[in-house]
C-alpha cells in the first residue's frame, strides 16, 4: 500500500493549472522513480496473467498512452501495478503543441478536455528515455504509441509514421499507431477505408522487413476514436483483419459534449476524457467484438473511474483495460483496484 494517500495530495495538484500538476507530478515522478522515495506510492502488482498477441500481460490494467509522453517516468508508474504501461504519443521531430492553456478539469463530470497536440521533446529524446527503463526487464509490457507531426502534410502522414516505427520496434512490446487524436489537423481522417489501409499495409511491410531481420515480432494495434458509427466501425474492423493488425485500442477522447453541456470549459476546443467518454467507448467496444468475432485482441478504455468501470469494459468484450484519467482523478489505488475487479470475474 502506498504510504502518501492520494486523497492528501489531490487538493493541492487540483488548486493548480491542469498542465502545471501533470507536469510537476511527472517531474517527481522522474526524479523519484527508482529511489527509496518510490514507496510513496508504489503498490504490488496483482498477479493475474493473460497471453494476448503473442504476449504474456502480468495483469489486464494498464496506463493509457498520453500521461507519460515522453517515456520519462516508465518506471515510477510501473510503481503503481499496472501490468502494461503505454507511454507516447512520439512524433519524429521534437515539437512543442498548439498554445497554452490547453488542459481543463470538469470535476462535476469527472472528466478533462486537452488540446495538448502531440507535444513531444521526439523520437531520440524518447527512445533514450525508454532505453533507460528497466520496467520490461521486471515482465512489465511496454507500448510504444506513434504519431505524424503536425507541420507533415496529411498526404506524406505514412512517411512520419515509418520513421517512428523504425526508431521504436527495437525497444517495444508493441506498436500503437495513433490515428483518432482530435488535437492534429485532419488525422482522423486517416481512419476512413482507403487512407487508413494504405497507412497500414506500408507500416505492415516495414514491420515484416524488420522482423526478418531481427527474428522477433512486435504485435502492432491502432488506436480508433469513440467518434464513429456501426457502419465506421464495421469498415476499421475490416481494414485491421485485412492487413493483419493484431489488436485494437478503443478508444481516445471524444469531440461530443453532450454529457457536459453548460459545464465550466465544456465549450473548450479538444478531446473530451473520463466519465463522459465511458458509453460511447463501450458501446465502439461491442461493435468491434461483433464484427472482429472472439480472439481478436481488444484493449478498453475510456472513462474508467473504478473497478466496476473496468469489469463493464471486460463485458463488453475488451481483453485488456487502460486507464488515465481515472488515475488523475482517483489516484494510485485505482490501479490495484481494478486489477481485482477483473481478477474477480475470472472466478
Amino acid at each position: 500500500m502506498s504510504l502518501l494517500p492520494y486523497a492528501l495530495a489531490r487538493p493541492f495538484l487540483f488548486g493548480m493549472d491542469a498542465e502545471q500538476a501533470h507536469d510537476l507530478t511527472l517531474a517527481n515522478l522522474a526524479r523519484l522513480q527508482g529511489t527509496p522515495l518510490q514507496a510513496l506510492w508504489a503498490q504490488p502488482r496483482i498477479k493475474d496473467p493473460i497471453e494476448l498477441a503473442g504476449l504474456r500481460f502480468p495483469n489486464r490494467v494498464g496506463l493509457a498512452a498520453g500521461l507519460d509522453k515522453n517515456g520519462r517516468c516508465i518506471d515510477g508508474l510501473a510503481a503503481m501495478g499496472f501490468g502494461f504501461i503505454e507511454v507516447g504519443t512520439v512524433t519524429p521531430r521534437p515539437q512543442p503543441g498548439n498554445p497554452k492553456p490547453r488542459v481543463f478539469r470538469l470535476p462535476q463530470a469527472e472528466a478533462l478536455i486537452n488540446r495538448l497536440g502531440f507535444n513531444n521533446e521526439g523520437l531520440e529524446s524518447f527512445i533514450a528515455n525508454v532505453k533507460r527503463a528497466r520496467f520490461r526487464s521486471q515482465g512489465g509490457i511496454l507500448g510504444l504509441n506513434i504519431g505524424k507531426n503536425a507541420a507533415t502534410p496529411i498526404e506524406r502522414a505514412t512517411d512520419d509514421y515509418l520513421l517512428a516505427l523504425d526508431g521504436v520496434m527495437p525497444h517495444a512490446d508493441y506498436v500503437t499507431v495513433n490515428i483518432s487524436s482530435p488535437n492534429t489537423q485532419n488525422l482522423r481522417s486517416l481512419q476512413s477505408d482507403a487512407a487508413l489501409d494504405a497507412l497500414l499495409g506500408a507500416l505492415q511491410e516495414r514491420r515484416r522487413q524488420w522482423e526478418q531481420g531481427n527474428g522477433r515480432k512486435v504485435p502492432m494495434f491502432v488506436k480508433i476514436a469513440p467518434d464513429l458509427d456501426e457502419q465506421q466501425v464495421g469498415v476499421i474492423a475490416a481494414t485491421l483483419r485485412k492487413n493483419a493488425v493484431e489488436g485494437v485500442i478503443a478508444t481516445n477522447t471524444t469531440l461530443a459534449r453532450d454529457a457536459v453541456a453548460g459545464m465550466p470549459h465544456a465549450d473548450e476546443a479538444g478531446g473530451l476524457s473520463g466519465r463522459p467518454v465511458f458509453e460511447a467507448s463501450n458501446a465502439v467496444i461491442r461493435q468491434l467484438r461483433a464484427a472482429l468475432g472472439t480472439g481478436f485482441p481488444i484493449i478498453g478504455v475510456g472513462g474508467v473511474m473504478s473497478g466496476a468501470h473496468a469489469q463493464a469494459k471486460i463485458a463488453a468484450g475488451a481483453d485488456l483495460v487502460q486507464i488515465y484519467t481515472g488515475l488523475i482523478y482517483r489516484g494510485p489505488a485505482l490501479v490495484p483496484e481494478c486489477a481485482r475487479a477483473i481478477q474477480r470475474l475470472r472466478g
